[in-house]
């Protein structure tokens, strides 16, 4: 049976990154959970063990149900009924399958239900779900929204709102609106605040916003009346128990039509303020969007794993002038340098989710206790290499993916053309069975040839 994780071994190989070590140690609190929870790790060994189980689970849900079912998914997309988004219905199965096997607010404490997962094996997870969907990656992976509430919240808002992450319900963040794209200083969302109730109430419009009609969200608006800047910007959670919100339009896409893109009108809605006011943009907006850009980080190696293996099959099955064209030196070559920048695409991204778990962990640490100077040291440090790797790990990941894509077509496209029985596009993408999958370069040969199942 198929099996995204085991299928490829290079992501386990990371799994012996030298900085997880000290990666579980700082998690895990010298296993302190081990005497409260039977399933917590009670060493390094234990850690690495239970991280390739839920690794394994994961590829198994991925490759014999995301992935089957993400042709239906493309096809039929989200619709819209009475001002609310509804899921293609294989999205709905999708969700399902991920909350029985407990692979919702993985990365949360398990005080809160969560599996306390470092954001290096999080990354794995998204990178196996991606290679089968990468629009449920979208829809799945914003659950690490609650690492931003988990942060900036207090501790009543983490026992209300983590424990239903943790078992299944969806986020956002709303960000974007008609006039604020990458500008973000010019939100005009307003946030006013209602006395009589004592909440906040919010009004206005939010486009563009990624799994828009989710259970729980994150958003951002203007709470200092007056201002013009990003100095009169806070966070909010809103509750889709409370109403207030409705879906007015969702964005018709070239791709990834499965992950909804919904434009939002805030009527009154009630809503309660995360952290402090003021510090919706400069803080926490820039922790949500750095968790975004490892995501699609993540997201992209899935696709690029996804396309090597569709070029690979079809190369190892295709011959032109009575060859194999896995054996055409230009063919190989495309797909040799698809494996290169697969490889060197997932160790940048693993390297820079090792960073920012070390300088996470540490500054969890800080909320509970005052850190020592050598720890502090350390923070800072793995705190700027975070920073910097950051912004590469998904520029880079997702400028190889949208290559390996084009030359995964372009292998399939070249030569068909050049042949009177050419292969329509539509049977050139292929699903890939496991003995094809994630042959390196060195190994890459036109023996055991795969079967092709067609797939539009």
């Amino acid at each position: 049976m198929a099996n995204y994780f085991s299928d490829h071994p290079e992501i386990a190989f990371h799994l012996n990154h030298p900085l997880m070590k000290r990666i579980v140690e700082l998690k895990e609190r010298n296993y302190e959970d081990a005497k409260t929870y039977d399933y917590a790790p009670v060493d390094l060994g234990d850690a690495i063990e239970n991280y390739k189980q839920i690794l394994d689970i994961t590829g198994d849900v991925a490759a014999n149900i995301i992935a089957p079912n993400s042709e239906s998914v493309d096809l039929e997309g989200p619709h819209l009924e009475n001002g609310r988004m509804i899921y293609a219905s294989k999205t709905v199965e999708n969700i399902e399958a991920m909350r029985k096997a407990g692979l919702f607010g993985v990365s949360m404490p398990r005080r809160y239900g969560g599996l306390n997962l470092p954001n290096a094996i999080f990354s794995m997870l998204s990178e196996i779900i991606s290679a089968a969907d990468a629009g449920f990656q979208n829809i799945w992976s914003l659950q690490s929204c609650i690492d931003t509430l988990y942060e900036a919240g207090n501790e009543d808002q983490r026992q209300r709102y983590i424990p239903r992450i943790c078992a299944g319900e969806t986020m956002s963040m709303d960000l974007t609106e008609p006039d604020a794209g990458s500008d973000l200083q010019r939100v005009m969302l307003k946030a006013t605040f209602d006395e009589k109730e004592n909440c906040w109430r919010l009004n206005g419009v939010k486009r563009f916003i990624t799994n828009g009609d989710s259970d729980i969200h994150l958003v951002l608006a203007r709470s200092e009346e007056g201002t013009k800047d990003g100095r009169g910007l806070s966070m909010f959670i809103y509750d889709k128990r409370n109403g207030g919100v409705d879906v007015r339009h969702i964005e018709h896409k070239l791709g990834i039509h499965g992950s909804p893109t919904c434009e939002l009108t805030y009527k009154n809605a009630k809503a309660e303020l995360c952290g402090s006011t003021r510090l919706g943009l400069i803080k926490y907006v820039m922790s949500l969007m750095n968790g975004a850009r490892l995501g699609i980080a993540a997201q992209s190696v899935g696709l690029s794993q996804e396309a090597y293996n569709e070029g690979l099959a079809y190369a190892r099955e295709r011959q032109q002038f009575g060859d194999k064209i896995i054996n055409f030196p230009a063919v190989y070559d495309m797909l040799s340098r698809m494996k290169a920048k697969l490889d060197a695409g997932r160790s940048m991204l693993y390297q820079t989710a090792c960073y920012v778990d070390i300088y996470k962990c540490l500054e969890d640490i800080a909320r509970e206790r005052a850190l020592t100077p050598e720890e502090k040291q350390e923070l800072k440090k793995y705190q700027r290499l975070a920073d910097a790797f950051t912004p590469l790990a998904k520029g880079m990941n997702s400028e190889y993916a949208t290559s390996a894509s084009t030359a995964a077509a372009a292998s399939s496209w070249s030569t068909s053309a050049s042949a009177s029985t050419a292969t329509p596009a539509s049977s050139a993408s292929t699903r890939v069975p496991p003995s094809c999958r994630s042959s390196p370069p060195s190994v890459i040969s036109s023996t055991a040839p795969c079967s092709r199942t067609s797939r539009t």
